[in-house]
């Protein structure tokens, strides 16, 4: 079986290539040309002996991610990918352009088992975790796609990445490594449903990653009824561990919460964010949810939305609405794959 050359960090790298008997700065060669170059192929790496090629070919593989769709949006640009992987799994990345530089919106496992109710990636459950060099095949490729430069990423397309740690604690070494793509921890945002021992464990690691919690409930029957995982760890229990992860990084926890008209956008369910939100240093993002077929939730009109938005900002909660972006393509988290997946079962 070959090895997953791409899910080595740069110290893994370099001990792999000592026991093939090579000088250790052919690791740095290698990854600059996996992580810098994005190479496919071990036959581009033109500054390596073709010795060397060959034994790389014979022991280790580059996984391919390659494109199988690509949605853009007339109305703001954003880009919507679906990749295939080595086995005929699919998974979706999104790329956004802001003023401040491009963001790409990546998925950290093939389908989800979190159950989460508003949320199309969960239907139908978890395929497999994805490996280290899946996560950043899919940031590599859109930046070969669309030749521009990728400075922001969100690990928060289909998957819970709290429930793949160690895949995603790679990627993130590898994603943010001097010797690579060099993308600033600081521009790095993972999302999680709120797996409370996950979070612990990426506050020990001091990382300067921002941690965004899902939260969706005003209180822990609200999230129970739309986030089976609320059944399992105790909203106490998801702050508590929020908490500890800015004390131990200095990074201000962001707050995920999707509206959904007439079960959380109250002014009752806006007094009890306010209790929990007002003594935590943190950021509260306001989602007004996406419909999907499947589920009966509607999204509050623009005028709920706001006034929901005023009462947390009078109260001094730093707010904002999340800017829908690719509404008029499959822009919500799980759509685009969804729709592929059942088109091939018919």
């Amino acid at each position: 079986m070959k090895k997953d050359i791409r899910a080595y960090t740069y110290e893994q790298l370099q001990e792999e290539i000592e026991k093939l008997g090579e000088k250790k700065f052919r690791a740095k060669q290698i990854y600059e040309w996996l992580h810098v170059k994005l190479a496919d192929h071990f036959s581009e790496m033109t500054n390596l002996s073709k010795v060397l090629r060959e034994k790389l070919e014979e022991q280790f593989e580059i996984l391919p991610v390659e494109m199988l769709e690509r949605q853009v949006s007339k109305i703001d640009g954003t880009n919507k990918f679906l990749f295939q992987l080595h086995d005929g799994n699919v998974v979706e990345s999104v790329l956004m352009r802001y003023k401040h530089g491009n963001s790409v919106c990546i998925s950290s496992q093939v389908g989800c088992r979190m159950g989460c109710r508003f949320c199309a990636s969960t239907i139908g459950g978890l395929e497999r975790n994805l490996s280290a060099s899946e996560m950043v095949g899919q940031i590599y490729q859109i930046q070969k796609i669309t030749q521009e430069r990728v400075s922001n990423v969100v690990v928060m397309g289909t998957g819970e990445p709290m429930d793949n740690y160690e895949n995603f604690l790679t990627f993130i070494r590898i994603l943010t490594d001097e010797h690579g793509l060099n993308i600033s921890q600081r521009n790095v945002t993972v999302s999680t449903c709120g797996i409370v021992p996950g979070i612990q464990k990426l506050a020990q690691e001091h990382l300067q990653i921002t941690l965004a919690l899902s939260l969706h409930g005003s209180n822990q029957e609200k999230r129970k009824q739309l986030m089976p995982v609320a059944n399992k760890y105790e909203l106490s229990e998801v702050l508590k561990a929020c908490d500890e992860y800015f004390r131990q990084t200095g990074r201000r926890v962001t707050f995920e919460y999707s509206l959904v008209h007439g079960v959380n956008d109250t002014l009752e369910d806006a007094e009890e964010l306010i209790q929990i939100l007002k003594p935590r240093n943190c950021h509260l993002n306001l989602i007004p949810v996406n419909p999907i077929k499947e589920r009966d939730f509607q999204q509050p009109s623009r005028k709920n939305a706001q006034n929901f938005k005023n009462k947390l900002e009078k109260s001094g909660i730093n707010v904002t609405i999340r800017r829908e972006m690719g509404a008029d393509i499959d822009g919500a988290c799980g759509q685009l794959r969804r729709r592929y997946v059942k088109t091939n079962k018919k």
